[in-house]
């Protein structure tokens, strides 16, 4: 898989570990967190450029029954043993409540929902987290601006109205996480390659 990819400019990113939770229907519940040592062989074997590794974090909305137990340690080591392997986290929305009561404001259901507090997130990303995978936080946004949406203008049918209402709140859920993350106002840093720049870097390594 990774040299087919190579071959054709395009990045990959590897998985190793467990992690609880469910999320469309996909995951064991289960939870197997990722040894460093191991990870250091997955991508040597591989060639993946980036690796999400299982630290404590879970799919879904449904995270945790008390606070999480983020392994920190796993991090720290894994980024010393991979220094050129950009790691991800999986599994991290941190579920905000306002999302959660405003949904249930307007006719859902969300209780009991937890998420990965910010504040472990960042220090996540000081021991060597490069990406943080946070889908759960922007479905609950825009599933909460639709239903209020939908409360406030019973009348609109129009799929183009209640999905621009959809839109902004997923601008503005990305941008506050950009923020908390410390990536805002970084874009100047990041090299603008295509797949062809790409395909010639993989060639030379």
């Amino acid at each position: 898989v990774v040299k087919y990819a190579h071959d054709r400019g395009v990045s990959v990113e590897g998985e190793l570990g467990t992690l609880g939770g469910i999320e469309d229907g996909v995951g064991s519940g289960t939870t197997h967190l990722t040894d460093p040592d191991q990870a250091v062989e997955f991508v040597e074997r591989t060639g993946v450029d980036a690796l999400a590794i299982s630290i404590g974090t879970s799919h879904g909305a449904y995270k945790f029954k008390g606070e999480p137990k983020i392994a920190f340690e796993i991090i720290e080591k894994t980024r010393k043993l991979l220094p050129n392997t950009y790691l991800v986290s999986h599994g991290s929305s941190s579920v905000p409540e306002e999302h959660l009561a405003l949904i249930n404001q307007y006719g859902g259901k969300m209780e009991a929902a937890k998420g990965v507090p910010l504040e472990a997130l960042q220090k996540a990303i000081q021991f060597g987290i490069n990406k943080i995978n946070v889908d759960t936080d922007i479905r609950l946004a825009a599933t909460g601006a639709v239903r209020k949406f939908l409360a406030e203008n019973p009348s609109d049918f129009d799929p183009r109205s209640y999905l621009k209402a959809s839109r902004a709140a997923i601008a503005e859920e990305i941008k506050k996480r950009m923020e908390v993350f410390g990536t805002a106002g970084q874009a100047a840093a990041v090299p603008q390659w295509g797949l062809a720049e790409m395909k010639e870097l993989y060639k030379k390594n």
